[in-house]
C-alpha cells in the first residue's frame, strides 16, 4: 500500500498510526474510517492517552483487507465481517492486545468473497436513502466512499436500476445545488460524475462477436456534434454489454464526417445519437444517418436510428426513436442487434 512508513511497522511498545495518517495510507477520508468505526465496529483496538485514536499493525492489515473487499464490490457490512474475522480469528484478541477485558459477541464467520444477492429494482424509499448517501459522500469530496456506494448499487441492483434509480437522481440533484449555489459545487459535480464513469466502465463487458446472430452489425454509440455528455451512453453501452450486444462507442462531440464515415464502414444494426441540449440537436445529421444504405442491390439495409437527451424534446423525428429511459432503449436495440429482448434485471 502506498504512503507507508515507519508508523506503520511500529512495534509492540512504539504508538501506532495517528487517524490522519492511516486514512493517506489507505485512500479514505478520516470521516471514512470514523464511519466504518461507528458502523461495523471497525476502530482502533487502544487509544493513546484514553482519547486519540492509535491505529496498530493489526488494525492497519483489518483496514486494508476492508479496503480491497470494497474496491472488489463487497457490500460494507459483509467486508467489515470478513477483514474482522481475518485480522482477529475468535478467540485470538486479548486485554493485552488493547481488547477490552469483556469481549464484545463473537462476529460470525464471513466467507472469503460473500453471495453477491440477485439484482433487483430498489423501492423508492431504498433509492433515495441510496442517493443521499452517495451526494453526501461526493459533497465531502470522498472518493473512496463515492466508488464503495456505486459499486454497492451496482451489485445490489444490476446496471440499469442503478443507473436509473440511484446514479442518475443523485447527479442530477448534485447539478441542482450547484446551479443554486453560484458554482460552489462544481468539484462535487466533477468528482462524481468522474466516478460514475468508472464504475459504469469497470462494469461494461467485452463482447466475443462483431456481428450479431443474424449477421448484423454493432451498435454505435456517439454524442452528436458539440456534445461532451457521455455519461448516459456509458450507461447505456455497460447494459448492452451485459446483454451479449456488440457495440461501438465513440463517446462524447464525434464530428459529422466521422459519424457518417463510421456508419458507412460498420454497417451498424442501429445508432444512438446523444444530445443534452437542443443546441446541439441535428435533426439533419439525424435524418442523414437514418437514410444511409448497405448491401447488395434489392437487400440492402438501413440502421435503426434511436435519438437519446433532452436535447430533441419537441422536435419532430419521423421514423426515429425517442426512449425516455435506459430500460426502454434496451428492448429495441437488442432486437435490432438479433438477440432476444431482456426479460431480468441487467
Amino acid at each position: 500500500m502506498p504512503g507507508s512508513g515507519r508508523a506503520g511497522s511500529a512495534g509492540a511498545g512504539e504508538p501506532g498510526l495517528t487517524t490522519g495518517a492511516l486514512a493517506r495510507r489507505l485512500g479514505v477520508s478520516p470521516t471514512t474510517l470514523r464511519s466504518w468505526d461507528r458502523r461495523y465496529g471497525m476502530g482502533p483496538a487502544a487509544r493513546a492517552d484514553g482519547r486519540h485514536r492509535r491505529w496498530t499493525p493489526r488494525d492497519v492489515t483489518m483496514l486494508e483487507t476492508m479496503c480491497r473487499l470494497t474496491a472488489a464490490g463487497v457490500p460494507p457490512a459483509d467486508a467489515a465481517r470478513a477483514a474482522k474475522e481475518r485480522a482477529c480469528p475468535a478467540g485470538s484478541r486479548s486485554p493485552a492486545d488493547g481488547a477490552p477485558a469483556v469481549a464484545p459477541p463473537a462476529v460470525p464467520a464471513a466467507p472469503a468473497v460473500p453471495a453477491v444477492p440477485a439484482p433487483g429494482v430498489p423501492s423508492p424509499g431504498a433509492a433515495r436513502q441510496e442517493g443521499r448517501g452517495l451526494a453526501r459522500a461526493a459533497v465531502r469530496l470522498d472518493a473512496a466512499a463515492v466508488g464503495e456506494r456505486l459499486e454497492t448499487a451496482v451489485d445490489r441492483y444490476g446496471v440499469v436500476a442503478a443507473w436509473q434509480d440511484v446514479m442518475l437522481p443523485t447527479l442530477h440533484a448534485v447539478g441542482r445545488r450547484w446551479e443554486s449555489s453560484g458554482d460552489r459545487y462544481v468539484e462535487v459535480e466533477h468528482l462524481l460524475s468522474w466516478q460514475v464513469s468508472t464504475t459504469l466502465r469497470r462494469h461494461t463487458r467485452q463482447p466475443v462477436a462483431t456481428a450479431g446472430p443474424a449477421g448484423a452489425g454493432p451498435v454505435l454509440l456517439a454524442c452528436v456534434p458539440g456534445e461532451q455528455h457521455t455519461l448516459a451512453l456509458e450507461a447505456l453501452n455497460a447494459a448492452l454489454s451485459r446483454l451479449g450486444v456488440a457495440t461501438r462507442m465513440f463517446g462524447a462531440a464525434v464530428p459529422a464526417d466521422a459519424l457518417v464515415a463510421a456508419v458507412r464502414r460498420l454497417g451498424p444494426a442501429a445508432v444512438v445519437l446523444w444530445a443534452q441540449a437542443r443546441s446541439t440537436a441535428s435533426l439533419p445529421l439525424a435524418e442523414h444517418v437514418a437514410a444511409m444504405e448497405w448491401g447488395v442491390k434489392g437487400a440492402r439495409a438501413q440502421p435503426l436510428v434511436m435519438l437519446g437527451g433532452p436535447g430533441w424534446a419537441g422536435r419532430p423525428a419521423p421514423g426515429m426513436l425517442r426512449p425516455a429511459t435506459l430500460t426502454e432503449a434496451l428492448t429495441p436495440l437488442v432486437t435490432a442487434y438479433g438477440t432476444p429482448p431482456p426479460t431480468e434485471p441487467t
